[in-house]
């Protein structure tokens, strides 16, 4: 069986790209995992909200401390409705855990209403540096006006607190940039500049359809793009993608990893979960948050194998010692 990526969740020096590195308290317990809460909705499909939250942030080796804002009525292909919790049970689940636990990094999700947003505001007002990752799904489902209210709150309350924002390129224009009437969709960077205008020092633009078989994801600030990955697009409709993206990030920032390092760890991890997605039902694929526990096939072990016969043979031809005398690093 494969070890965990804890790679992920080990520090990485800041100087190797200049950004701010956010570090970790030195309160925690030596050899305790970093702690990461994350406000967001129970999904009972196990494809996103708190339990993709709970799932990511425990594959990224760190420990998840887990608010549920509301109740989805859902299944693996659509929302159907939602039962908000009440704010005050919101704010009660995260001051005794926090009272308790020192935590090194947020995850905001899905808050259920504006009343939701401006609870979970408050909290997060009282730990300002504490690096916050907010993710803004697709919200299609919702009444009107509650929608309107919920992201109004959102980028009142929200923006000004979080270090990067999170969401679907198209979902993230008509957010930031409701009147855009250009042919061309906004770049990154022009939505990072209205983003900016809310408090919001960087966004995570991810989905941006290009001419080939492929789709960028782009880390910006209001001066530009900072990093990336493109993916080769998947024939599937996923579920919990962003929830994976985000909880897998916040997991990592939670290390004092700067930024962009952190980024690109958040991307490749969520490319080999999508890549070893699975259908639990009629929906969508679910990110498989765990590809990296699974035993390896025949073929890969038959791989494995020729290649360690082959190395041995090697070593041995030029060394003249036997093949266990090796030092495997």
């Amino acid at each position: 069986m494969a070890h965990p990526p804890s790679q992920y969740c080990k520090r990485m020096n800041p100087a190797q790209t200049g950004l701010e590195d956010t570090t970790a308290t030195e309160d925690q317990d030596a050899g305790s995992p970093p702690c990461v809460m994350s406000f967001n909705a129970n999904d009972p499909s196990g494809a996103s909200g708190i339990g993709a939250d709970i799932a990511t942030i425990a594959a990224m080796g760190a420990h998840a401390l887990p608010v549920v804002t509301s109740l989805l009525i859902r299944d693996s292909a659509e929302v159907f409705e939602s039962h908000e919790i009440d704010p005050e049970a919101v704010v009660d689940q995260a001051r005794s855990v926090l009272e308790d636990i020192t935590i090194t990094a947020w995850k905001v999700g899905f808050l259920g209403s504006a009343e939701g947003v401006s609870a979970v505001a408050e909290i997060l007002s009282d730990y300002a540096d504490t690096p916050l990752v907010s993710y803004l799904p697709n919200l299609s489902w919702m009444d009107d006006d509650a929608l309107s209210g919920y992201l109004d709150a959102f980028r009142e309350l929200i923006l000004p607190a979080t270090m990067v924002l999170v969401g679907n390129h198209k979902t993230l224009t008509d957010f930031l940039l409701p009147e855009w009437e250009a042919e061309r969709a906004p770049s990154a960077r022009e939505l990072a500049v209205a983003a900016a205008e809310h408090g919001c020092g960087f966004i995570l633009v991810t989905g941006v359809q290009l001419p080939d078989q492929f789709i960028d994801n782009v880390l910006a600030n209001d001066q530009g793009a900072v990093a990336g990955e493109r993916f080769e697009r998947f024939e599937a409709s996923f579920v919990g993608a962003g929830d994976t993206l985000t909880a897998a990030l916040a997991a990592i920032l939670s290390t004092g990893t700067a930024l962009d390092v952190a980024v690109s760890e958040a991307l490749s991890f969520l490319d080999q979960a999508l890549d070893g997605g699975f259908r639990p039902g009629m929906g969508g694929v679910v990110p498989d948050r765990f590809f990296w526990a699974l035993p390896p096939s025949e073929e890969e072990e038959a791989d494995a194998a020729a290649l360690l016969e082959e190395d041995a043979t090697e070593l041995s031809d030029k060394t003249n010692h036997p093949p266990h005398a090796r030092n495997v690093h």
